[in-house]
């Protein structure tokens, strides 16, 4: 027979390791339950979705952010917003290399060589938020020598407004903020190794 105190023990310890493992990415996963499925793509004329991304775009070359366009943005899409991350990187919480935010919606991609300003004048009304290391705008990957390939994901978030915040959200501000506004997500997966 099962003693009841054990079980409600054993259901105890298994929730708080729960939370403790995988708490740390609750925020994105709501954030992405929440995008409903849609058409919106986002590309590179810089490198192929899964294929490694040029050395001038990473920490070992000019950390020059790439090129990015999309498509197929969904209806009452106001805004966008981008977050670039590395779960691969051996922490906790993914890297952030990239986060920005208040991208007009008539805005068909992001130019090479995003200046790593707080707020943009190309995209206009653009702002950037801090990366792990932590500075203002995109910080290339630079992996730790012999870690293996890691996985940089670009992250395109369609929302419904724009959003009233200031400049220098950390990736967990910007998908707290827009929680309740996204219409549609889309990505793109680019590799890179030392």
């Amino acid at each position: 027979m099962v003693d009841t105190r054990s079980m409600v023990m054993w259901l105890f310890v298994a929730g708080v390791c729960g939370f403790v493992l995988f708490g740390c990415g609750r925020d994105e996963t709501v954030a992405e339950e929440k995008a409903p499925a849609t058409k919106m793509t986002i590309r590179s004329s810089a490198f192929e979705s899964g294929k490694p991304i040029p050395r001038k775009h990473t920490g070992e070359g000019k950390n020059t952010s790439p090129p990015l366009a999309w498509s197929n943005l969904p209806e009452g899409t106001k805004t966008l917003a981008l977050i670039c991350d590395d779960p691969d990187a051996p922490r906790r919480d993914p890297w952030v290399h990239w986060v920005i935010y208040n991208i007009p919606a008539t805005e068909t991609g992001l130019a090479e060589g995003i200046p790593p300003s707080a707020t943009l004048t190309r995209p206009a009304g653009a702002l950037q938020g801090m990366n792990s290391r932590p500075t203002v705008g995109y910080r290339g990957p630079m992996p730790p020598p012999g870690h293996g390939v890691h996985h940089y994901h670009f992250k395109l978030y369609a929302i419904d407004a724009t959003l009233n915040v200031k400049s220098g959200l950390t990736k967990t501000g910007l998908l707290d903020a827009m929680k309740d506004h996204i219409v549609g997500r889309t990505e793109l997966v680019g590799t890179y190794e030392r």
